[in-house]
């Protein structure tokens, strides 16, 4: 089963370009951030660094504070989005979309512009790289503990790369602590956003007991849901959140590893996964931070196939349902089946 859930094409619509860093890239940022700062240090993190797959929870969280500091400058971000892209393509995704928060950092001279044109200059070296088979677009986040200014600043640069991308920038997501602050008070955003023809990936019911927030924003602001933990009335949701989903067919994100290590599921075997995927509406396996968690999307097929004892034809039968749900157009979504059938020939499924 490992080696056809590597060879089996994949998309991936829910990936942090920070959470998705390996150990190979945060080594040679570390050397980079060294080279330009003599203060820093590294040793508090050598030992979470190479855990891998064992790292706690606590130091899940002590990795993103370490990204955060090393990827503070332009050059930085232009590698890590190269890197990340490879990675990817490497483990048989065909169509990865991105998606990451605008930084500035005035110490070292980014601006939020300069941090998107650093991201889409990496893309586009990839896309023209006859060596990677995959299709990259990418979504600006917006982080929900920021207010409404950032959040139309943010969507007015995704709007104006959008344009200069020639198609590249696709989206916004919205994401952050869910247990901060009410979601609602960002709806003028996700307007904004909806007259410039964005699509809207939101990270909803992350938590218990938001259900005010969710059934606002299912209506009429969100094209996917990011995670959906607590979408279900049982699990804290409500049954009017669950007639939207079901009705609008409003495909989910599913992270399975991110969500037991993040502990907002207790095991495998009973991640939401399973109530959705029997009833047939569109799911999408992800990895939300590859990096951090120490996984591949092959490596959540894996998961599923074993927790949910699943063939190779259903999980082929879930990669390819995928592409319907990707932010591009028709003429991307008709390549991707055409490729998926090519490489399906390949595959041996007994």
């Amino acid at each position: 089963m490992e080696s056809f859930c590597k060879n089996l094409p994949k998309i991936e619509l829910h990936a942090h370009i920070n959470g998705s860093i390996s150990n190979s890239t945060m080594n040679k940022l570390i050397e980079l951030k060294r080279q330009k700062d003599a203060q820093f240090s590294v040793e508090q993190w050598m030992t979470c660094i190479g855990k891998g797959e064992k790292r706690s929870l606590e130091e899940c969280f002590k990795m993103f504070k370490l990204i955060h500091q090393i990827s503070d400058n332009a050059d930085a971000v232009y590698m890590i989005t190269k890197d990340v892209i490879r990675e990817f393509a490497e483990d048989g995704v065909k169509y990865l979309e991105l998606r990451s928060t605008p930084r500035e950092v005035s110490t070292n001279n980014m601006t939020k512009r300069q941090y998107v044109e650093s991201v889409i200059k990496a893309i586009n070296e990839c896309q023209s790289d006859d060596n990677l088979d995959i299709i990259v677009r990418l979504i600006l986040a917006i982080d929900r503990r920021n207010d409404i200014q950032v959040a139309l600043d943010t969507v007015n640069l995704a709007a104006e790369f959008k344009q200069l991308s020639q198609g590249i920038v696709v989206g916004v997501d919205m994401s952050g602590d869910p247990s901060v602050g009410d979601a609602r008070s960002l709806i003028p955003a996700f307007e904004e956003a909806r007259k410039h023809g964005l699509k809207l990936a939101l990270h909803l019911a992350e938590v218990p007991n938001k259900n005010t927030e969710t059934e606002a924003l299912l209506d009429e602001f969100t094209d996917r849901i990011g995670h959906g933990t607590f979408l279900l009335p049982e699990d804290g949701g409500s049954e009017a959140i669950l007639k939207t989903v079901v009705d609008k067919s409003i495909p989910l994100e599913l992270c399975l590893t991110s969500n037991v290590k993040g502990q907002t599921v207790k095991s495998f075997d009973i991640h939401h996964f399973k109530f959705w995927y029997e009833r047939n509406h569109p799911c999408v396996i992800c990895t939300d931070d590859k990096g951090v968690f120490a996984t591949s999307l092959s490596t959540e097929y894996q998961i599923a196939a074993t927790a949910f004892s699943l063939s190779k034809k259903q999980l082929w039968e879930l990669s390819q349902s995928s592409i319907d749900c990707i932010f591009s157009g028709d003429d991307i979504k008709l390549h991707l089946r055409q490729k998926f059938d090519n490489i399906k020939n390949q595959l041996v499924f007994d």
